[in-house]
């Protein structure tokens, strides 16, 4: 009799951010096999066109799906707005039947709503993510009467990924985009960080947001979400691996990689192995 070869869960991102993702996934569902894929070599993904982001986020999909993962999480909110609902209604369909391609924006929306008291809610995102106003409908759709405010902060991922925000011109550069989101409605209250990679940046930013403002990030709600959904969906739980392994691919250096990600995140990975993509 042959084993049933068992599939992985799959994370990409443009780069670095998705990692804030995964960490959280493992700390909520730490038994399954973990693949994650950072396009470093093409980030950011949050000044690029439709099209482009659709390419590469497809070519990202289907190069999981080779590597044998059932289930992919897009933590990245410019593909997930970008190129997430096409290839759900599109590609999966005609040639992934049975697997699953899954964003961050819905269940950050879902939980927003619950957390503001003034109904104003800031959102920092790339151009990207902004340009296709995903969080205002879909805010709109479990919460009606919020009012959404969104900047456009298409420098913050470069820094971040060149370890270039903790300069003087980085901290300077994100404060007065703080300043700049907060002078939109001087009610916000809430701010959801719409892009993966902000929260790497987040003791900062708890330095300069005002201490009434709540600052919603992804990570945590995207894990609690996926926990939901794999209980609803017990068939594709059944298909996975619960091994706890992770593997990582990059685009980029895989010694780059691995340097950035055993320093940001020594607590979660370490001695990992990154190949490359």
């Amino acid at each position: 009799m042959v084993e049933e070869v068992k599939g992985k869960i799959g994370v990409f991102d443009s780069g670095y951010g998705g990692l804030t993702i995964l960490k959280e996934l493992i700390a909520e569902l730490p038994e399954y096999e973990y693949i994650y894929l950072g396009d470093n070599a093409r980030a950011p993904y949050g000044t690029k066109s439709y099209d482009v982001v659709f390419q590469y986020t497809l070519e990202a999909v289907e190069f999981l799906f080779e590597k044998g993962c059932e289930l992919i999480i897009l933590a990245c909110n410019t593909a997930s707005a970008k190129a997430l609902r096409t290839i759900q209604q599109t590609i999966l369909p005609k040639k992934y039947p049975g697997k699953r391609v899954l964003g961050v924006i819905r269940p950050s929306t879902e939980k927003v709503g619950l957390l503001t008291k003034t109904n104003k809610i800031g959102v920092l995102a790339t151009e990207g993510t902004v340009k296709s106003d995903s969080y205002k409908i879909e805010i709109a759709k479990f919460n009606q009467g919020v009012a959404v405010f969104q900047l456009a902060c298409p420098l913050w991922v470069p820094l971040i990924e060149n370890k270039k925000w903790n300069t003087v011109h980085g901290r300077s550069l994100i404060k007065e985009d703080i300043s700049t989101l907060l002078r939109l409605d001087s009610e916000i209250d809430t701010i959801i960080l719409a892009c993966t990679h902000f929260p790497l940046i987040i003791d900062y930013l708890l330095e300069i947001i005002p201490r009434h403002i709540t600052i919603l990030g992804q990570g945590d709600i995207v894990a609690k979400s996926l926990s939901v959904y794999l209980d609803k969906h017990n068939w594709l739980s059944m298909k996975l691996n619960k091994e706890g392994k992770i593997t990582f691919y990059t685009s980029e250096d895989p010694l780059l990689f691995k340097k950035f990600t055993e320093s940001e995140f020594l607590e979660f990975f370490k001695d990992i192995k990154v190949l490359k993509f």
